[in-house]
C-alpha cells in the first residue's frame, strides 16, 4: 500500500503471495519487491569509457514454518511462476533448522502512517545518456585544465537511478516507497617534476538532480586534491596528534555503528560488547542515526521488516547510548529493534545505520590545524587493518604534516595505529564543517596522540 492506503499492482501482488504462503502452510511470511532503473556514464580524458544502463524487478520472498525459515528472490513475476516459487521456498524452510529468536516483528510494532521523506526527485528520473556523459566530461575538462601538472585521469563518472520499494508481511504491514540518486566523481592525475604521479577525486551525491554540485567545480576541487600531494615525503615514525578530514573521520563513525551492531554484538565479534550505557568516547562525540531526514542519502520512512525509523543518539556526549538492532538481534540480546533492519532482496534483513552522522562541534579545520604542533593531516586511508574484537586499528594513511600549526608538506607510505577504544575517548576537537555528501559523515576531527609509522 502507499501511505494513503491505496493498494498498487505491486502491492495487490505482494498480497497475493503472502495469501499463497499462508495457505501452503505458512506460519507467517514477508515480502519485498524492488523496481530499479540506472544509469552509468563514464569517461577517461573525454573518450567514453564506461555506459552501461540496467533495469531490475524483483520480489524477494521469506517464510516461517514455526521457529524455522528460509528466503528466497524471483525475477519471474508471472502468477504460475510465483506459486512455484512460493512452494518451493515453503518446502526449504521445512527442512531448516529452528531458531528460537526467528519470526516477524510483534504486529503492533508496525506503523499505521509514516512520514513524507521527499526520497525522489519530483521533476527528474534517469538522467539520459548524452546529459551524463557532458557531465561527466565537464568535470574531468575541469580538471585537467586546472594546472599544467594535471597531465592525466583515472576518469569522471555520472550515475543516476531511480527505484520503488514495496515491502509486505502476514501481520498486515504493507507500504512503499520510491527514491532517486544522482552522483558525478572526478579523478585526476597530478604529475611532479620528477614524475611522481598522485591522484585525486572529489564527488557529490543528492537524491535532487539539481542539487549536484556544479561539474567543472567538482573537478577543481579534485585537481587541488592531487595537486596537494605532489612531493610527499617519507617520515620517521614518532606518535603525535593525527587529524582526520571529514571523509576519512567518516569512517571512524561508520566502524563504531558496525562494532554497535546487532549481529557484531551477539557473536561476540565486537569491542563495545557490554558498554552499553558506558563512556565509549570523548564527551565531544555525540553520534546520532537518523533515517528521517527529509531528502537525506539514508532516510528510509520504515525499515527493512516494516517497523517505524526515527532519529537516535547511538553516543550521547561519549556515552554509548543504543545499539543498532533489527528484530532478530535484539530478541537475542533481549532489547526491542530500533528500526536498523536493512532487507537485501535475496536474504534475510540484516542490520545497518540510515543517515549515521558525528554532530558538528565549535572548531573550524583552520583551528583544529593550528592547534597541532607536529602532526598529521589523514586525506587517504588504505587496507583493512582493524580488529573488530579487540579495537586494535592500523591503516596505511597519506596526508599533508603539520608544523606549527600550518600544513607544511605532504606525505605517503605511512601507517597510523592505535586501538578505536583510545581513540574515541582521545578525541579532543571536533569541527564545525559538516557536509552530507553521503549516508555517513562527520567533520573535521582531532585524535591527541597516535602512533605514525614512516619508513
Amino acid at each position: 500500500m502507499n501511505n494513503n492506503g491505496d493498494k498498487s499492482e505491486a502491492g495487490a501482488l505482494a498480497a497475493w503471495v503472502l495469501d499463497r504462503a499462508k495457505a501452503g502452510g505458512a506460519s507467517a511470511a514477508e515480502v519485498i519487491m524492488i523496481n530499479a532503473e540506472s544509469l552509468s556514464a563514464g569517461v577517461r580524458l573525454g573518450e567514453v569509457e564506461k555506459l552501461k544502463s540496467s533495469r531490475e524487478r524483483r520480489l524477494g520472498l521469506r517464510v516461517f514454518t514455526g521457529k524455522s525459515s528460509a528466503t528466497a528472490s524471483t525475477a519471474e513475476l508471472g502468477r504460475a511462476e510465483l506459486g512455484k516459487f512460493v512452494e518451493e521456498a515453503i518446502a526449504l524452510a521445512r527442512v531448516t533448522a529452528q531458531d528460537p529468536w526467528s519470526g516477524l516483528p510483534e504486529p503492533l510494532a508496525h506503523p499505521k502512517s509514516w512520514p513524507e521523506l521527499e526520497l525522489a526527485d519530483p521533476s527528474s528520473g534517469i538522467i539520459d545518456a548524452d546529459t551524463a556523459l557532458q557531465h561527466a566530461r565537464e568535470g574531468e575538462k575541469a580538471a585537467l585544465g586546472f594546472d599544467p601538472r594535471i597531465k592525466n585521469s583515472d576518469g569522471a563518472e555520472f550515475d543516476s537511478g531511480r527505484y520503488q520499494v514495496l515491502f509486505a508481511n502476514s501481520n498486515g504491514f504493507a507500504g512503499e516507497y520510491a527514491g532517486t540518486t544522482y552522483s558525478l566523481m572526478v579523478a585526476p592525475i597530478a604529475v611532479g617534476s620528477g614524475g611522481g604521479m598522485q591522484s585525486g577525486a572529489w564527488y557529490s551525491a543528492n537524491r535532487r538532480y539539481d542539487k549536484i554540485e556544479d561539474a567543472a567545480e567538482i573537478g577543481r576541487t579534485a585537481a587541488r586534491r592531487a595537486l596537494r600531494m605532489l612531493g610527499a615525503k617519507k617520515i620517521k615514525t614518532t606518535s603525535a596528534p593525527v587529524v582526520f578530514e571529514p571523509d576519512r573521520a567518516a569512517g571512524l563513525i561508520g566502524t563504531l555503528a558496525g562494532a554497535a551492531s546487532g549481529p557484531a554484538l551477539y557473536k561476540g565479534a565486537s569491542f563495545l560488547v557490554d558498554q552499553l550505557g558506558h563512556q565509549i568516547a570523548s564527551p565531544k562525540v555525540t553520534i546520532f542515526d537518523d533515517a528521517t531526514i527529509v531528502g537525506a542519502l539514508g532516510s528510509k520512512p520504515f525499515d527493512g521488516e516494516g517497523l517505524p525509523t526515527y532519529k537516535k543518539a547511538l553516543v550521547d556526549k561519549g556515552v554509548l547510548a543504543t545499539y543498532l538492532l533489527d528484530t532478530y538481534s535484539g530478541r537475542k540480546l533481549g532489547f526491542a529493534s530500533t528500526g536498523n533492519a536493512a532487507r537485501p532482496v535475496g536474504g534475510p534483513p540484516t542490520v545497518s545505520a540510515a543517515n549515521l552522522y558525528l554532530q558538528a562541534g565549535p572548531y573550524t579545520p583552520e583551528q583544529i590545524i593550528g592547534s597541532v604542533k607536529r602532526g598529521l593531516y589523514v586525506t587517504g586511508l588504505i587496507g583493512f587493518g582493524i580488529n573488530a574484537v579487540t579495537g586494535d586499528y592500523s591503516r596505511g594513511a597519506s596526508g599533508i604534516w603539520i608544523e606549527d600549526g600550518q600544513l607544511a608538506y605532504p606525505v605517503e607510505e605511512v601507517t597510523i595505529a592505535g586501538n578505536l577504544k583510545e581513540m574515541y575517548l582521545g578525541i579532543e576537537m571536533v569541527g564545525n564543517d559538516l557536509l552530507w555528501r553521503s549516508a555517513t559523515v562527520a567533520p573535521t576531527i582531532k585524535i591527541g596522540e597516535m602512533i605514525i609509522a614512516g619508513g
